[in-house]
């Protein structure tokens, strides 16, 4: 669990530095710019890492599965063998990803208007001004988008079945609530960001609205991995014993 913890924090920073410094800087600044290369590498790297923590987000609910189905056999079941290669594959369906969705975007032509009325370079919002036939796109962004939140939506509601069915066989209602305490911290990133992404991207573009888009744009590229530190420690018994054990 630490271990996928660890690459979601690495993660979340990452996320967070390609758009963060950036828009700050273009809320103090007059020229509120970006470069062409300078938009279309934030935009990969912005998809990269936002479509690797989708995938780890299920790697890690496949993880609570195994911790908790059965948790006897949990430390032979999760060796590196295993866990490695989950976080690996997240990365390259990351990558993969964001490199067909620069390349189809930045493929277009930007000849009507170059203000992006965003944050940060962003898939719809650069769609908007393009004067090229973008109907390919938006149906690339819908299909793949979509694709990988059914899923990766299906992994962690699967796990998280098995999950119910294990914890209606125990008979503890101590065990229960350590149980809901382990994995109630993931439900609730996971049901966040999901969310924000099916909003901001499963959609016609003829119901894409700037302004509403900006504030739930900033939702999940900085409020939730700020969050998510708070969400998973301060509902983990090690962090807060931890913790107590520093103030003290």
């Amino acid at each position: 669990m630490y271990y996928f913890l660890s690459v979601l924090s690495f993660l979340d920073a990452c996320y967070s530095t390609v758009v963060t410094p950036k828009m700050l800087v273009n809320f103090l600044a007059e020229n509120k710019s970006i470069s062409y290369y300078g938009c279309a590498a934030q935009m990969l790297l912005f998809v990269t890492f936002g479509t690797t923590e989708c995938f780890l987000l299920a790697a890690m609910a496949y993880d609570r599965y195994v911790a908790i189905y059965n948790p006897l056999l949990y430390s032979v079941s999760m060796t590196p063998r295993v866990y490695v290669p989950l976080i690996i594959a997240s990365y390259v369906g990351g990558v993969l990803h964001a490199t067909i969705q620069t390349v189809a975007t930045f493929s277009l032509s930007f000849c009507a208007s170059n203000e992006i009325r965003h944050v940060f370079c962003d898939i719809p919002p650069l769609l908007a001004i393009s004067c090229s036939d973008t109907h390919i796109n938006e149906l690339l962004v819908f299909y793949l988008v979509g694709s990988i939140e059914i899923v990766t939506i299906l992994i962690v509601l699967i796990s998280y079945g098995f999950m119910i069915l294990a914890i209606l066989r125990m008979h503890s209602a101590e065990g229960r609530r350590k149980v809901f305490s382990t994995c109630g911290s993931h439900l609730t990133g996971v049901s966040i960001y999901y969310g924000t992404i099916f909003f901001t991207y499963l959609r016609p573009s003829s119901s894409y609205a700037s302004e509403h888009d900006m504030i739930v744009s900033i939702m999940y590229t900085v409020v939730i991995p700020m969050l998510n530190p708070l969400i998973y420690s301060l509902r983990n018994k090690d962090v807060k014993e931890a913790a107590q054990k520093l103030f003290r």
